[in-house]
Order: structure tokens, then sequence, then C-alpha cells
């Protein structure tokens, strides 16, 4: 039995999405004939072409002229400039043309659409090169993998306004799937008819399929976004290879499909997995050749005779996680994916720049209490550590593998422990690799521990400030201070490693108050070279999460959710503080761009917000330095 695993439209463009890698080489450890293919990757690179911008302008001029957006206008004017330089800033962004960024940084080689605007708005202002407080003397590399990447990004554009509205380069339909409570939108955009995107994956497809003739194709969903071209292709297989099983799974899948009863997702795919994929995946294979009963199925989802859901969940326990194997990105084009520089802030472009083996060093969460986290599903209450040999040994098979040093170890948080001896390890065997990873900011995290992480290769860390507000911290469960996170963080930070912080809005009880004094914090922790990168998100009420189980403990009441037959995931609620954190939001987000960029720091916390009565900042401007003991 041959069984092929297929990354969906849409994911990261500069890195394969680890999910095939994990299972493939788990298969293979297993003995199985287990393959891959990025066909989110395939499906970009086939319209960046010659042949693929020429499809795009035949529909983008069939378009009525009066709905033609300006990204649109400007591609069909400079078409034939998009058709000559297509292929080589392809090859540049993919690292085989790297001469080419004398001829791009000249800005006459590469058209311009509206992406370039700002850009050229903010060199004015400036009154002098666009460009020059960002890179300075960094070099034309990078200069010229923003300009290209910009160029992509109107191309990008144009695929939206012309092609596909529900497109994007990190997700597709995500709002046919994102907490949809029936199949319905979804059931509705699969009989519609293709567009020229669906007829390009289904070709992608067609060819995957021909050329591993595979008998079991396992569709990896991680987000919301990958949901409806996972299901695109599970048609086309269907329709074309009725005799090939289909599994669905991935991270979606296991968050927002836990109480599915709808039955007409079982028309594109036969199987529906839950949490960690090894152990179904095993009972299913011997399902498939007929060593298992179907009872016997583990945390999976079938349609029965009767055209029922049923849920049917063997118990068996889960593989260790010292024994799902090494991953294996065999058979992933691994010097095609795109190196992209979106943004600017060194610490922040390691998401997009680069490609980045992606590891994991435990399973789960060692702390598994923040209120906002999914703490209820298993990929994070289930907890299990692979010794530092272990994790050294898959270190280097996948570097004699791959040839590349870099990883990416995306844990919920890497426990310190753990890293302390991976670290001690990596560097009593000489192994040289730079790596990245998610943490929480607890004071285990000492100077010395950062300045031994820096020695092992560490070059970043990301971790949850969160609110900035020790009220909040304490409701969250979140079990760190502002004072805490300031120390540990300028530790990373005097070891050389970059640190960016997850920052959040909007939790319930959160007032403007504390909003504008979460902004100043932030605003001391960047001035102070404790974080060189961060991002505001908006706090979502999950229902697998503390907040959503007991929302009365927070202060809030949710909004009755409507009867739900397919995704379960967001909930609505009512905060008695009636502040509007969307509002805010626009002005934290203004601020904190300025900040990753070293400017701004002089203006006062409540000017960054467009909004009246929005109250002075009550910490200090101080308040950072103190802690560090500077004054």
């Amino acid at each position: 039995m041959k069984i092929l695993s297929l990354i969906p439209p849409m994911t990261q463009l500069n890195t394969p999405y680890p999910s095939t890698a994990y299972l493939t080489g788990f298969l293979r450890s297993q003995g199985f004939n287990a393959v891959q293919e990025d066909l989110a990757l395939a499906l970009v690179l086939g319209f960046f072409t010659v042949d693929g911008l020429a499809e795009v302008r035949d529909a983008a001029i069939k378009l009525p002229e009066e709905n033609r957006s300006a990204s649109v206008n400007f591609f069909l004017d400079y078409f034939s400039d998009y058709q000559s330089t297509i292929a080589l800033a392809i090859a540049f962004l993919q690292g085989r043309d790297s001469t080419l960024a004398h001829r791009i940084n000249s800005r006459a080689l590469l058209p311009e659409g509206p992406r370039f605007v700002p850009l050229d708005t903010y060199g004015e202002e400036e009154g002098g090169d666009s460009l020059a407080w960002a890179f300075g003397a960094l070099g034309s590399q990078d200069r010229a993998r923003h300009l290209a990447t910009l160029y992509l990004n109107d191309l990008s554009d144009v695929l939206r306004d012309a092609v596909d509205a529900r497109f994007e380069f990190v997700r597709y339909a995500e709002s046919l799937a994102s907490s949809q409570p029936t199949f319905t939108p979804l059931a509705q955009a699969l009989a519609a008819p293709p567009t020229l995107m669906d007829r390009h994956l289904q070709e992608l497809t067609k060819t995957a399929v021909i050329k591993h003739q595979p008998s079991l194709v396992l569709l990896s969903v991680p987000f919301p976004g990958a949901m409806y071209a996972a299901l695109r292709i599970a048609q086309t297989i269907k329709e074309s290879y009725p005799s090939i099983k289909i599994g669905l799974g991935g991270g979606y899948v296991n968050t927002e499909l836990r109480e599915l009863t709808e039955p007409r997702i079982f028309d594109y795919v036969d199987f529906i997995t839950l949490d960690s994929g090894e152990r179904p995946l095993l009972a299913l294979i011997e399902h498939q050749n007929g060593k298992r009963s179907q009872q016997r199925l583990v945390r999976t989802f079938i349609r029965n005779t009767d055209n029922q859901v049923r849920y049917i969940n063997w118990q068996e326990p889960d593989v260790p996680f010292e024994e799902v194997g090494t991953a294996t990105w065999d058979g992933l084009p691994l010097d095609s994916y795109l190196s992209l520089l979106d943004m600017l802030n060194p610490m922040h472009r390691l998401w997009s720049d680069g490609r980045w083996n992606k590891l994991t060093v435990a399973h789960g969460c060692y702390w598994k209490k923040c209120s906002f986290c999914d703490v209820s599903l298993d990929y994070i209450s289930r907890y299990e550590t692979a010794s530092a040999s272990l994790l050294v040994d898959r270190i280097e098979a996948i570097v004699a593998e791959t040839g590349q040093t870099g990883f990416h170890f995306v844990d919920e948080a890497a426990p310190p422990k753990i890293l302390k001896a991976l670290a001690e390890e990596l560097i009593r065997r000489k192994v040289i690799i730079s790596w990245w990873g998610n943490i929480r900011f607890e004071k285990t995290f000492t100077p010395e521990l950062s300045q031994l992480l820096a020695q092992s290769g560490c070059i970043a860390m990301s971790g949850g400030l969160e609110v900035a507000s020790d009220r909040l911290l304490n409701l969250m469960k979140k079990g760190v201070s502002v004072d805490q996170v300031a120390q540990v963080t300028k530790g990373f930070s005097d070891a050389g490693i970059l640190v960016h912080a997850y920052l959040m809005y909007g939790f319930p009880t959160q007032t403007v108050q504390e909003t504008v004094d979460a902004l100043e914090y932030v605003r001391q922790l960047f001035e102070n070279g404790c974080i060189q990168s961060g991002f505001f998100h908006r706090f979502t009420c999950t229902v697998h999460s503390p907040v959503g189980l007991d929302p009365a403990d927070y202060g809030i009441e949710l909004v009755p959710l409507p009867p739900i037959s397919f995704a379960k995931n967001d909930i609505s609620f009512i905060d008695p503080t009636g502040v509007d954190h969307d509002a805010l939001g626009v002005g934290l987000k203004k601020a904190i761009y300025n900040f990753m960029h070293g400017l701004g720091f002089e203006v006062k916390a409540q000017d960054w917000f467009e909004m009246p009565n929005i109250p002075k900042a009550s910490v200090p401007r101080n308040k950072i330095a103190k802690i560090l003991g500077y004054v």
C-alpha cells in the first residue's frame, strides 16, 4: 500500500508546513511506502510563470472596467514587463540568481504597482531614499528581496481581484471554514463551477496521483485557510480515482470539527481523524488492509450506511513522542521555496524568510494553564518529552537529508529544562545549527541559560507577554509578571538572541486604561532593548479554553451559538466593560509597527489612538528602566 500525504493551499511559501514531513517520516519508520507533495507551493509557482501570467491576464481582461482594481489595471498596463521579469524574480527569491539584486535595487527592472506606494510615500516624508532607513549598510540582498516580495504581493492582489476573490498568500477561502456552524458554505463553493485557480489545483492533484499511484491519500489541514483547497483536492480524486481512500486531519480538524455531525463532508473524504495522527493512522491502515474491523478505529469519524456520522475511538495508547521517528522532507522541492521579506524587522522576518527545518522539542505544553488557550485539547494537554540525545540525533539526520542547518522549534512552549539539555548536547557533539522557538518568559531563563542557548545556536525566541498587565496576566493564569518578562527578555537580548513578544488586546474585562498602559510597557521594552519584535492579536474566545468553558469566572457572558453540525471554535461574548477594542487595535498595531522599526518612542502612548477621551498612561515612562536597574 502506498500512502501520499498532501499539503493543501495555502500555507507558508518559504518552507514546507511540517505535518506531512512528520507523518511521512513516521510511516517510513514503520515500514510503509510513504511519499509527500506540497500543492500549496506548486499552485502559486504555477501562476508565477510566463504562461501562468498570460492566463491571469485573460481572466483580468474579461472583468468590466468598472470592476477592475488598481492592482488589476496596473498589471494589464505593464503586463509585458511582468512577463519578462517573472522568471527572474522567482529565481532570485529561490536563491538561484543572487547577482540579480543589483538590477532589482535600481528600481528600474521590476514593475512597481500599488504595493510600492507606501514605500515611496515614506521616502518622500523622510526626504531621501525610502529604503535607506530600513536597510542602511546591510547590503543589497535584503533590499532586493524586499522589493521582489512587494512585486509578488502586487501579483497576489491581481490573483485575488481577477482570478479568485478568496485567495491570499497564506490562506485560501478561510471564511468558508472558520467556525462555520454548517457545511453549506463549503458545499456551495465546491459545487460551483471551478475558478481558474481551482482548475490549476485539479491538474496538480491529478499529476500527483498519476506520479505516485497511492491507495491512500492523507490531507493535512492546519488552518481554516487550507480547508477549501483540501476538499477541492479530495473532490478531484473522488471524481477521477474513486478507488483511492482519503483521510483528513490536522490542526483545523483537531480544533474545530470535534463535534462533527455533518455527513456531506464524507462525499469528499472517507475518514476524519482527531489529534496526533500516528495511532489513528496505524489503525486506519490496518483497517484498509483487512487486519482491523471498523469498530476498532482510533479517534476517527466515518459515515455509516444510514448516512450518519459516527465517531469511533477504540482505546489504545498514543505512540510515545520518542517513537514517532524523524521527520523527512524527501520528495518536497526544497530548492523551490520562496525566501520572502515582507517585514523589515530582523526578528519578525524569520516567519517568511529562509527555509527552516521545523522540529518539535516536546509534545504539548508543560504549563497548560493559560485561560485563553485550548488547554483541554490533546495538542496542549498531553505533555511528553524526548531525550536531548535523541533530539540531536534527529537534528543530525535532518541536516544530512536537507543540507540545511536552520531549525524552527514549533513547540507550544519549549520547556527550559529540555532546551538546556539540548543546548549542552549540541555543544558537546559540536553540532552547529541556528535555531529559534517559542517559550514562556519564565524566570528559569536566567542570563546564564540565555548565554548557553546562544552558544548552542539560538538566534531568536518568541513568547507571550499578552496583555502586559499584571492584573490580567494573573487572570490569564499566565504565570509571569511584567517585571519578570522585562528581566528575561533583556537576558536574551544581551546574549544576542532576538526576542518577539506575542501581545493581546480585548481580553475579558480589559479596560481602556489597561490597554494604554500595556502599550506604554511595550514601548519601554522596545526602547530598552528587551524585545525587537511584537504583534498585537485580538483576543478570541474559543470553546475549548478555560474562558470558553467557564465564562463567569472571567466576568463575561457567552453569546449562544446556533445549532452546529460542522465547525465549532470561536464564540462571541458580552463584556460588561463595553470597550471598543477593535478601534483601539488600530492604534496598537500602528504603534508597534513603528516600534519594530526603531521609530516613535517619543510619542505618548495615548496619542497613538485616534479616539476621544483616551486616558494618559499611568505607567511611569522609566518603569522598565527601573526594573532593569538602569535608574
